[in-house]
């Protein structure tokens, strides 16, 4: 079982025509697909006890590589990040995109661990263990210097591309660097695109200095601009807006994510309206079981969960 997950799994999704690049496949079980879970189901869920293996220095999160008991290999992120991004991922995979295999726990012991860790050595408990923190499969055949462009890209001005661009939208995803995407490698050859990092959603709908406001905020998503501007063409949404003036004196900051309005901006009618009724097919339940898959409370999934429906509203009422 090991090989297999390793060499198919990492992504959900069929056997497809080898050497096609791919972004979406239709869903055909929407309505049936688990998202609490997600892609992975509960078969693949992560258990102990897991072991260490190294820190990750990239990004801007807390992240390390762990083995579990069957000597799978997740990788650990840690922060604000880590309920957003398993929420968003079970959504986008929902509708047909493809996501890695990720899953929040309340709770994780880790054997192993160096005495001290370059980032996230504040967020340890008891020394060996850390609470709410998102673990994503690390299966082979990511291309890690890879990725592909929102500009640039085997599906510019098609219908599954801009439906991507509304998706990221109703999430309030507004980290939409370019190196945030990725391209995967399946068995059959084919190239799996997708949006790898879900993490700054549902907050904030642009960079502002708090990642506690930016990222899983119920305050700060249901406050956020979503539908700014509509014609008989065109939609355009508030995400991903410009970085807040807080960080006009951090060049880096502003600079990455400068100039991306416009993946939320002319977006053709008729494409909101598509993403609009896929979103439409998702039952109250999925809804909350997804919010309740990234450690929310009964009370936030439900607001949550209620923010999305107005928003999935607002898509097919255009």
């Amino acid at each position: 079982m090991t090989t297999l997950r390793t060499a198919v799994l990492y992504l959900s999704f069929p056997l497809l025509l080898a050497g096609k690049p791919l972004l979406w496949v239709e869903p055909t079980d929407l309505q049936s697909r688990d998202l609490f879970y997600g892609s992975g189901g509960k078969e693949h869920e992560p258990g102990g006890p897991f072991t260490f293996v190294k820190e990750d220095l990239d990004g801007t999160n807390p992240k390390f590589d762990v083995k579990d008991s069957q000597g799978n290999k997740w990788k650990v992120k840690l922060g604000e990040e880590t309920g957003p991004e398993t929420v968003a991922s079970r959504l986008v995979w929902a509708v047909g995109y493809f996501t890695n295999e990720d899953y929040f726990l309340p709770e994780i012991q880790v054997e192993g661990l160096p005495d001290k860790l370059k980032r996230g050595q504040k967020l340890r408990v008891d020394g060996s263990k850390f609470a709410n923190v998102r673990l994503k499969h690390g299966g082979k055949g990511e291309k890690s210097e890879s990725y592909w462009k929102w500009k640039e890209n085997p599906f510019n001005n098609t219908r599954e591309l801009n439906g991507l661009r509304v998706l990221m939208a109703v999430l309030n995803n507004w980290d939409l660097k370019d190196v945030n995407n990725g391209i995967v490698a399946n068995k059959d050859g084919n190239e799996i695109y997708l949006v790898k990092d879900l993490g700054a959603s549902f907050g904030t709908d642009h960079l502002v200095r708090s990642h506690a406001v930016a990222k899983g905020n119920l305050i700060s998503y249901d406050a956020s601009k979503f539908i700014t501007k509509r014609n008989a063409q065109t939609v355009d949404f508030g995400t991903p807006g410009r970085p807040s003036l807080a960080f006009a004196a951090n060049p880096h900051e502003t600079f990455s994510r400068t100039g991306m309005e416009w993946i939320g901006n002319d977006v053709p009618i008729e494409d909101v309206r598509w993403m609009g009724n896929l979103l439409g097919q998702l039952t109250p339940v999925q809804l909350r079981e997804a919010f309740r898959a990234g450690g929310y409370s009964p009370e936030n999934s439900e607001g949550f969960a209620r923010i999305v429906e107005r928003r999935i509203g607002e898509l097919k009422a255009l």
